[in-house]
């Protein structure tokens, strides 16, 4: 478990009161804050997928980059920080497995599995794809299970870390991640039906 102390929560905090005046030089200074996490979180996600040609540094810098064009967010705490970075990296890691696929008519390259382990599997790039469009539908149902798959599968955070971000308890996460997953299975069993 990662334990963040509260000089940092208080900085990131600060750093995203000084965002909604400030623009670019303030974005600057809260990825300087959460750069190593954000770091961490993408190295932990992209274990086994050397298929994508995307390492951590790039992943982590696509998603400043995606933060910079949408500096007119208002992030309202940190909690809404960490989960709109999980929710780009899903996006940008859906979108490189989108583009691979395409060039490769559904490469079988690996991906990591909807593991919340640091060991995860691999399986081919249409599995996060056809997770990703589960995940749609999902949303429809519960918006906070996809939060908590976000976090825990694609910015790759633990349990207590998702806790965190989502302010509410540990085992509540563990609870929506297991419905998550039950949810996600039956939505992926019923396209497999249909198709």
């Amino acid at each position: 478990m990662t334990v963040t102390s509260p000089h940092a929560v208080d900085d990131v905090t600060a750093r995203l009161l000084a965002l909604r005046t400030g623009g670019r030089p303030e974005m600057d200074a809260l990825f300087a804050v959460v750069y190593d996490r954000l770091h961490r979180l993408a190295r932990a996600r992209l274990r086994g997928a050397g298929g994508l040609t995307l390492d951590a540094t790039s992943l982590v810098h696509e998603v400043f980059l995606r933060f910079v064009d949408s500096s007119k967010t208002d992030y309202h705490d940190r909690k809404h920080f960490f989960a709109t970075a999980a929710r780009a990296m899903r996006q940008i890691i859906v979108d490189r497995a989108r583009r691979r696929a395409a060039a490769k008519r559904g490469g079988d390259v690996p991906m990591a599995t909807m593991d919340d382990s640091a060991a995860a599997t691999a399986v081919s790039i249409e599995d996060v794809l056809a997770v990703d469009r589960a995940l749609v539908d999902l949303a429809a149902v519960d918006p906070r299970l996809v939060a908590v798959v976000e976090l825990c599968f694609f910015s790759g955070m633990t349990t207590e870390e998702a806790a965190e971000a989502l302010a509410v308890s540990a085992r509540t996460v563990k609870r929506d991640w297991k419905k998550a997953k039950m949810l996600l299975l039956a939505i992926l069993d019923n396209r497999a039906r249909r198709a």
